[in-house]
């Protein structure tokens, strides 16, 4: 997701705008209202397939954030082969390489800075997050001695890796606000890691706005989970891809289907896009009536 930020100029406020896309030119008639200083580019990979046709073409549509950028200004981006075409000579660019992080008791603790900031979550999809941001907050000029405060207190919304206590010790983890191939591969990684040692379940709505590349991603996905150990019930018509054993029309027989299947002590994922809504499975499986 593109960020845009104002440059930090003395008594005055820092402006963080969060853009969206789905196709082409919609960053840069948003870039026409937020004139950004600072661009912050969090990933490129297979989303909106549909509407922008290829990994190619989800660069091109994000780099309109780099193409708006002011002589001098700050672009921080990924390490991405696609991208790279699109960086400009007259700008500075901040490139975010893999997160070190080393995942404890008390959350993710990220390597930035010579030191490493604590952060009150534990996967790593979200630590290399909070490395991207952190590298905007410094490109900002803002105080590093004040990092570690601010990131200690870092609350992630509703339906983005919520992790709810199931009986017997097992958790679920509420990750239904949106999913893509990449961000469903990370809750996947994380779900085994998180649950080792524990029986591992995931509810995966489908993947919408893949447009031709649906089949080949939600198959990919049911490869990846069957690698990891990771038991499944598909929800809804573009699940039916992803070809497991089970399935579920909706939320309501998966949730369902999910009391059947889920024992005490076991984890659980709960993901898929929007359209499936699946958020209210995680709390009912939590909190049964």
């Amino acid at each position: 997701m593109p960020l845009t930020l104002g440059l930090l100029e003395p008594d005055t406020e820092i402006c963080v705008v969060e853009m969206g896309m789905r196709g082409f030119g919609q960053i840069a008639a948003l870039c026409e209202i937020a004139r950004p200083d600072v661009g912050v580019i969090t990933a490129i990979g297979p989303v909106h397939l549909e509407l922008v046709g290829s990994v190619d073409g989800v660069a091109r549509s994000k780099a309109e954030l780099v193409a708006a950028l002011p002589e001098g200004g700050i672009a921080i981006v990924p390490r991405s082969a696609e991208l790279d075409p699109h960086l400009r000579d007259d700008i500075e660019v901040r490139r975010v390489g893999p997160v070190d992080v080393e995942l404890r008791e008390d959350g993710a603790h990220v390597a930035f800075g010579g030191g490493r900031i604590r952060f009150p979550f534990g996967s790593r999809h979200q630590a290399q997050n909070a490395l991207t941001a952190m590298t905007a907050y410094d490109a900002l000029g803002l105080p590093l001695d004040r990092l570690a405060e601010s990131a200690a207190s870092v609350q992630l919304s509703r339906w983005r890796g919520e992790e709810l206590a199931l009986p017997g010790d097992g958790f679920v983890v509420n990750d239904a606000y949106n999913a893509n191939p990449t961000s469903m591969e990370a809750a996947l990684r994380h779900l085994a890691e998180r649950g080792d040692g524990r029986r591992r379940v995931a509810i995966l709505g489908g993947m919408a706005e893949l447009g031709d590349h649906a089949e080949r991603h939600h198959r990919e996905i049911a490869g990846l989970a069957r690698e990891l150990g990771i038991e499944a019930i598909a929800v809804g018509d573009l699940a039916l891809a992803y070809g497991f054993d089970e399935w579920a029309p909706d939320a309501a027989s998966a949730l369902e289907a999910a009391r059947e299947l889920v024992r005490p002590g076991d984890a659980v994922l709960v993901k898929g896009s929007r359209a499936v809504a699946l958020e209210g499975i995680a709390p009912e499986l939590a909190n049964p009536a």
